[in-house]
Parts: structure tokens; C-alpha cells; sequence
């Protein structure tokens, strides 16, 4: 299944300066031309695949337009993959960073390209899904988020780059001002959820790395679905609570009985509401299981998930919206920013 485009309109690079610069920072290449293509999917950072006869990688750069603050951190991103990569190695290798401008208009990093199957709303054509697939996949999501979460982070630079003391107070609150820097709508209990998260953040668990994204279509699979081979989209990884990591994932992480709203939301529902795939409630419980940790606690680090996407997809409607981006994607997302925020408000009222 095709995962690329060609370059949307707007989002174009000078290849000519792109591919002179590949070339003086690795070696080997073919003499073939550089071709460039996009991969379609995602909504923050621009993504491309280049090749140079067999030769492919992937580089990553912020979008177009003013960006929130410490957002989109390319140097950040290609620090994190360098010093994971080694100890995790479904993190892709990466090859080369650059702060010069003058090549792509913005500071980007290349890496290396996978293949494999990436899941979103549905399954490779052809390919007609069982139960067991389904509920392989959902192990094998879990597993590998219990693996991340027991890499000794203080072996690598991620333990000066990060400070995991105080993490979920400074979660809570950094995403309140974020909300509040990009917001454009009034919306209905926006002020109770947030008054309501700050005075029930929880006593944090003993910090890990947390990749913070962690969702099926930023995951790579083998083609039998036995094993994930790429784990993508790093920029938000820090060290802090794995149960928010787990929250975040969760919010991604659709079963049929959601709302219509929240399912249909973005177009097609992901494929987690297919049968077979587990539930919430089961993920989170073989979590528990598997790597000892408490989520007693769960209902907080869900409704805090939902709200961070919901501030998310605000900034980027926000963007849509100052005319800083034409991506008609994002034209219909305040509705689903108010969709979250109720969602979120729901949660409340179970964790009490």
C-alpha cells in the first residue's frame, strides 16, 4: 500500500539545494536523481520521502507559518532518535541534522526510511483482517510500549535533556496556556475541565521515557503483523509519568461504542474498532500486568489525553484559521476540539 504523494501545493523543496546537500553529508549514493515525494498522513510536521536510486530516506521538518513555542524541535527530535536508537532500535537511525534555512526554509533532519505496513482507518487492500490479527496487533502495541518504557534512559543524554521532577504539574499547566494561546471559540465546559485537572493531578510514577505519541499509525508493522518494525513521530518524547504516555495512547485509541462524534470526527474511524482489536479498558489492564505499574489512577491520565489532543488540534484549527496553512484538512477541526473537550468533561464525572 502506497504511503507517499506527490508534494502538495505549497509544501514544495528545492531539490536542487536538498539533494546537493544529501550528498555531501552521505555517502555511497547512487548517480540517479533525487526524486521527492510526501507521505500523505499527519497534520503537524512535514514529512518526505527522498531517493537517490535504491537509495531512500525520510526528512522531517516543521510546517509552514509561525509555530507554538518549542514546538516542532528539529534538533530535539534528531538528539532523542540518536540516543535511542541503539537502545531501542524500532526508533529509526538517523542520519544527518541542519539549522541552515537556506536548504528547505527551516531547520529538518534526514533518517532512515522503513518498510512495512502503517494501519490508520483501514487495512492494506486485499488484506481482510481476523480477530487474531486484530488482537496480535493490540499485544504487540502494548508489549513494545512496555519496552519503551523500560529503557534506562539514564544511560543516555535524554537524562540532561529532560526534567522528569514535577513532570504532570508542568504537563497540566503548559497545556492550559497552550490552549489558551491558540484559542478561537468559546467552548461549553472548557473552564470546569481545566480547574478540574489541576487540582486532581495524581502522585507521579517513577519517570521512564515516554514517547507521548505513541498511536497504531505512528507504528510500523512487519507483513505478517508478528512484529513492529518502526516506531515514528518522536518529537513530543521526553522523561516523565508512563502512565501519561499511556493516557495519550488511549486517546488515540477508538472502540466502537464511542460516540459517532468522536469516531467520525477526522473521516473513517481507526481500525481499533474493528473486532478482535482490544478494548480500552483491556489495554490498559494487560499494561498493568505486564509491566507492574499502577492505573488506579487511570481515569486522570485519560481525561488529560483528551484534552492535550483537543489543544493540538486547536493550534492547528488556530493556523487554519489565521490563514497560515490552506490545508483544508484542517477546516472542520474546532469541531472536533469540542468534541474532546467533552469527552474529557464525561471522564471527569467517572473518575469522581
Amino acid at each position: 500500500m502506497k504511503d507517499t504523494i506527490p508534494v502538495r501545493k505549497g509544501e514544495e523543496l528545492d531539490t536542487t539545494k536538498l539533494e546537493r546537500f544529501v550528498r555531501d553529508y552521505i555517502s555511497g549514493l547512487p548517480e540517479n536523481k533525487m526524486t521527492v515525494e510526501q507521505f500523505s498522513s499527519g497534520a503537524s510536521n512535514l514529512t518526505y520521502e527522498l531517493t537517490i536510486g535504491s537509495w531512500q530516506g525520510v526528512l522531517r521538518r516543521p510546517p509552514h507559518g509561525p509555530v507554538a513555542p518549542k514546538a516542532h524541535d528539529m534538533k530535539r527530535e534528531y538528539t532523542i532518535l540518536r540516543e535511542l536508537h541503539p537502545v531501542f532500535p524500532i526508533a529509526p537511525k538517523p542520519f544527518v541534522y541542519s539549522d541552515d534555512d537556506s536548504i528547505v526554509g527551516s531547520p529538518f533532519f534526514i533518517m532512515e526510511r522503513r518498510e512495512g505496513i502503517v494501519l490508520d482507518t483501514e487495512f492494506p487492500k486485499g488484506m481482510k483482517p481476523t480477530e487474531e490479527t486484530c488482537r496480535r496487533i493490540s499485544e504487540t502495541m502494548v508489549d513494545t510500549l512496555v519496552q519503551l518504557h523500560d529503557v534506562d534512559y539514564k544511560q543516555t543524554s535524554l537524562a540532561e535533556m529532560t526534567k522528569p521532577d514535577g513532570f504532570m504539574e508542568r504537563q497540566v499547566h503548559g497545556w492550559i496556556k497552550r490552549y489558551e494561546r491558540a484559542k478561537t471559540d468559546e467552548i461549553p465546559g472548557v473552564e470546569s475541565l481545566k480547574a478540574w485537572m489541576i487540582t486532581n493531578i495524581p502522585a507521579s510514577q517513577e519517570a521512564t521515557v515516554i514517547h507521548y505519541d505513541y498511536k497504531l499509525n505512528n507504528a510500523m508493522f512487519s507483513d505478517d503483523f508478528s512484529k513492529m518494525i518502526g516506531l515514528f513521530d518522536w518529537e513530543m518524547t521526553t522523561v516523565g509519568d508512563p502512565l501519561a504516555d499511556l493516557g495519550a495512547a488511549m486517546s488515540y485509541w477508538l472502540e466502537e461504542d464511542d460516540p459517532d462524534l468522536l469516531k467520525y470526527a477526522l473521516g473513517k474511524p481507526p481500525v481499533t474498532v474493528l473486532p478482535g482489536f482490544m478494548t480500552r479498558e483491556e489495554f490498559v489492564q494487560a499494561y498493568a500486568e505486564k509491566s507492574g505499574r499502577d492505573v488506579s489512577h487511570f481515569h486522570f491520565y485519560f481525561t488529560f489525553a483528551l484534552f492535550k489532543l483537543a489543544v493540538i488540534c486547536q493550534q492547528i484549527y488556530a493556523r487554519w484559521k489565521k490563514g497560515q496553512t490552506n490545508d483544508e484538512r484542517f477546516a472542520k477541526l474546532n469541531y472536533f476540539v469540542q468534541q474532546l473537550i467533552d469527552q474529557a468533561g464525561k471522564e471527569t464525572e467517572k473518575a469522581r
